[in-house]
């Protein structure tokens, strides 16, 4: 058996190293001046806390509202994206805000399921759209539906509606927008209700054994059932579940469906029946032309499977996702009563799975901008904006490195094996290393190190990376935005914004005390009162 004392004598003894000791890091060489004086905190502190006295909060109803969901994107998954795009600045990162990190009022939500620990993308849908807490795998149904269970699926005592549902309910439009496939679990999480979020097409119901009339399948369901076929915006990937396997794609890729139904073409003959304007793009080009003269409906399918990460993307085929939210925007606040908007940030996710971490990152800023864009395009006096995610990825930030550090590369030590660590490293996934005589392999030695397809180093070998039990974060800004201080259920958030929004079964804002005349109102009659009666 090899023993690491060695290793653990170098490293602790050795007086020559160029690297600082690992318990005892030596100073932020990039830190800037004026951050060694204690007065510049100061002023930081006081700064802050004066624009905290100086936000005033809507308590209007909120006529609009947007949900940004990054998918995985975990606490640390925010500290390094923000790390990374002040260091794309020039600046050393630590200190720099992603733009919704802005937003005034931050939660933290619990996200597992009923039946699981560590959540999955289906079960925590159903929470922050549907107010309900169910189990692993199941979208849109209650906690007595298991995963692949038609026949209780099938049970409409057991369906939950969504948010976007309630917002039809008051009047207002709906969209859907995600870098996905339109029919993954996330999205699909505003209209379907299905046992498994696999059945995302009907050849996937069938492989199962199952009939797909007996289980509907998630794409057949946006198209022809409520409230999916309500809605004005879809956009996504995921064209092969809308296509017979027979058919190719303007991509030349093969649908899915094993029933010979094309249901773009179902979607495009129903909004002609009911005689409303309607337009389906596949091409960045077609829906920048849209921009200027909206249809009432438009889907949108730019990809086969999910949409492009945007560091491979084609800039000049696929849309950005903040172009998409834009598009999206422009159509849906046409409606006087306000909308309900779901906007998914997608790939974070799959990047993490394939400990790919640059991705990852890029793709948690791609959302930033989107959020960004909402911001510029809605006011905040009646629009409610709130980003979060669905449940955490188990990448972790470590290490001791000075300020400024590349975020994407090694830490500045090394460990007891005198082999270098990623600052950002995976506890599982794809990226294992088998070791040799327990040294770990060095990673920054590989030919493909530090290429967008590199696999960061893990400790447990996995096919893909897991999900991370830990709670996540939520911002809002808009009215009502306080509501979303705190820690608590996941399931809470579609109640908060239907709170806000006054959509929904629940307890309403514009029937709250918030809505009432203020204190200082009632203080000024009552004087008023007395001066009367004393003349």
């Amino acid at each position: 058996m090899v023993t690491l004392f060695p290793y653990v004598v170098a490293v602790l003894c050795s007086a020559t190293s160029a690297r600082a000791h690992w318990l005892h890091p030596a100073a932020p060489a990039a830190a800037s001046r004026a951050e060694t004086s204690a007065n510049y905190w100061a002023q930081d502190a006081q700064a802050a806390i004066n624009a905290r006295l100086e936000r005033v909060e809507s308590v209007k109803k909120a006529r609009n509202v947007i949900m940004f969901l990054g998918d995985g994107m975990s606490v640390p998954t925010l500290a390094a994206a923000r790390t990374l795009l002040g260091q794309r600045q020039g600046k050393t990162g630590e200190g720099t805000k992603l733009h919704f990190e802005t937003f005034p009022t931050i939660g933290l939500v619990k996200t597992y399921c009923v039946d699981a620990q560590i959540a999955d993308s289906a079960c925590t849908a159903t929470a922050y759209l549907c107010g309900v807490k169910n189990n692993y795998g199941a979208i849109g149904v209650d906690g007595t539906v298991r995963r692949g269970d038609c026949q209780a699926a099938s049970n409409t005592a057991t369906h939950v509606e969504s948010i976007a549902e309630w917002a039809l309910a008051d009047g207002r439009d709906v969209g859907i927008v995600t870098t996905t496939r339109i029919t993954h679990a996330s999205p699909a999480g505003t209209f379907a209700k299905t046992a498994n979020r696999s059945w995302e097409n009907d050849g996937e119901v069938s492989q199962m054994g199952l009939d797909a009339k007996d289980c509907p399948d998630i794409a057949h369901q946006l198209v022809h059932h409520h409230p999916g076929n309500k809605f004005k915006v879809i956009f996504g990937g995921g064209k092969r579940a809308f296509l017979p396997n027979t058919e190719q794609d303007e991509k030349r890729s093969y649908g899915r469906r094993i029933d010979n139904r094309n249901l773009i073409k179902e979607w495009e003959d129903d909004k002609v029946s009911r005689n409303v304007s309607h337009q389906y793009v596949w091409h960045r080009e077609q829906l920048m032309r849209l921009k200027e003269d909206l249809p009432e409906y438009m889907l949108g399918l730019f990809e086969s499977s999910h949409m492009t990460y945007h560091l491979k993307s084609d800039p000049q085929s696929e849309p950005t996702l903040a172009e998409l939210t834009e598009v999206a925007i422009r159509s849906l606040r046409r409606n006087e009563k306000g909308f309900f908007l779901f906007v998914e940030g997608g790939r974070i996710d799959h990047a993490h799975h394939d400990n790919l971490v640059e991705l990852a990152l890029d793709e948690t800023l791609e959302m930033d901008k989107a959020v960004a864009t909402a911001t510029e395009m809605l006011s905040e006096d009646d629009s409610l904006i709130v980003v979060t995610a669905d449940h955490a990825h188990v990448m972790t930030f470590n290490g001791y490195s000075n300020r400024g550090h590349n975020i994407l590369g090694p830490s500045r030590d090394v460990g007891l094996d005198n082999v270098p660590y990623m600052t950002l490293t995976y506890a599982n996934g794809p990226g294992f290393r088998p070791h040799v005589n327990n040294i770990r392999p060095d990673v920054t030695l590989e030919p493909n190190y530090r290429t967008l397809d590199w696999e960061s180093h893990v400790d447990v070998p996995l096919v893909d990376e897991t999900h991370g039990g830990d709670d996540v974060a939520v911002f809002a800004r808009g009215p009502h935005h306080s509501m979303f201080t705190g820690l608590y259920e996941q399931s809470l958030l579609p109640h908060l914004m239907a709170y806000a929004a006054c959509i929904g079964p629940g307890r309403h804002a514009c029937a709250s005390a918030a809505h009432l005349p203020s204190a200082h109102f009632f203080v000024a009659l009552l004087a008023l009162y007395t001066s009367i009666l004393l003349r």
